[in-house]
């Protein structure tokens, strides 16, 4: 079994990851996660916080000679913008974690939840998640996102191959695919950070080259989807997610929802459509698996909304952090880092997780038996 923790604080000394359950003989190197880690603080809309941490990680133990030795990773990435003896803060701010951490455990003060609490987590996932892309990518598996919508302007058009997307999402500063629909979302940005003011979106995160018979639908906890759409729920903001077109397909009536079944004797079975999304009956199907996550906007407002003050119960606003007016194409990548980690659990869950060479016999072995079928 895959598995990480985090742990670490929002201006704490470090943030720290551990990984475990990579197999042995997989090449990582930390000039591969910081590509990562450089992906997550770049887009329009962004804080000041970004061109202040420059995050870099730091590999502490489960690697020799570049290589991972079977036992836990531990990653670590410093705090730049670390912070100490900082007054407390006792006006909580609707939609953060503020109020419901001060009611869960007793504090007199919001910081000792909003520095847990805080997106600044995401970092030390985007850091696990580059590993786990490491491992899929020795299997031919490639994982991308890119936004489709952002304060209520979404994409018209998008390329008619998957394989294109990758490419025009890095070379928008949005990481949207359709430049027309990018000039709106950075008017509606501009318009909303004047006006003291925070926009969500949808990202979408797409996998490609991910083979049939992933996941499971004996046990519900088993299910990829249902792994896929609590991983992706977990991120910061977001509060929405589907596998596929899965809310359209609710509107669509049958005859038009499911994806034909073909067979060929030099292809075997395919599917001309992906209106699943990659999975049917938790289990994937050889299409790209596409989960897209709605985010809101963030709680941190720099017109803030009404509160109550946690020690006098007085009517006040709510606090005024450094925060992003948009965070949505940060969130692609944060979605890409737990798209990769589910896919390469189930991945190891199939395959076998002790070595990779044995893990590439056993999946090979597997394609080919699929094919002959």
């Amino acid at each position: 079994m895959l598995r990480f923790l985090t742990a670490g604080e929002s201006h704490g000394k470090a943030l720290t990851a551990v990984v475990e359950g990579l197999p042995a003989g997989l090449g990582v190197s930390e000039d591969a996660i910081n590509a990562q880690m450089i992906r997550r603080q770049l887009g329009y809309g962004r804080s000041v916080r970004m061109k202040l941490e420059a995050d870099h990680v730091e590999i502490v133990s489960g690697a020799m000679g570049g290589q991972t030795i079977g036992g836990p990773v531990a990653l670590r990435i410093e705090n730049r913008d670390a912070r100490a003896d900082e007054p407390p803060l006792t006006r909580p701010r609707p939609g953060h974690a503020d109020l419901v951490g001060i009611m869960k455990f007793g504090f007199d003060d919001a910081r000792r939840a909003l520095e847990r609490a805080s997106a600044r987590e995401t970092a030390a996932r985007v850091a696990v998640g580059a590993l786990c892309r490491t491992l899929l990518n020795e299997f031919g598996i490639q994982v991308c996102s890119h936004v489709v919508e952002i304060g209520g302007v979404a994409i018209r058009t998008r390329p008619e191959r998957w394989d294109d997307i990758p490419s025009l999402a890095e070379a928008s500063e949005l990481r949207c695919v359709d430049a027309g629909a990018e000039g709106e979302m950075r008017a509606a940005i501009d318009d909303a950070r004047q006006r003291g003011d925070t926009l969500g979106g949808v990202f979408e995160v797409i996998a490609l080259g991910v083979p049939p018979g992933l996941g499971s639908y004996v046990h519900w906890d088993r299910k990829l989807d249902g792994r896929l759409a609590q991983a992706v729920m977990s991120i910061h903001a977001v509060k929405g997610v589907e596998v596929g077109p899965g809310f359209e397909m609710a509107r669509t009536p049958g005859s038009r929802a499911h994806d034909e079944i073909f067979w060929t004797r030099g292809r075997g079975f395919f599917r001309e459509t992906n209106r699943a999304g990659g999975t049917e009956g938790g289990v994937t199907t050889g299409a790209p698996v596409v989960v897209r996550g709605a985010m809101k906007p963030l709680s941190t407002l720099m017109s803030p909304l009404r509160s109550v003050d946690i020690k006098t119960k007085e009517a006040i606003t709510g606090a005024v952090v450094r925060s992003d007016v948009c965070a949505v194409p940060a969130a692609g990548v944060v979605g890409e880092s737990m798209v990769c980690f589910v896919l390469a659990d189930a991945l190891l869950e199939k395959f076998g997780s002790d070595s990779l060479a044995d893990i590439k016999l056993a999946y090979e072995a597997y394609l080919r038996r699929i094919k002959e079928m």
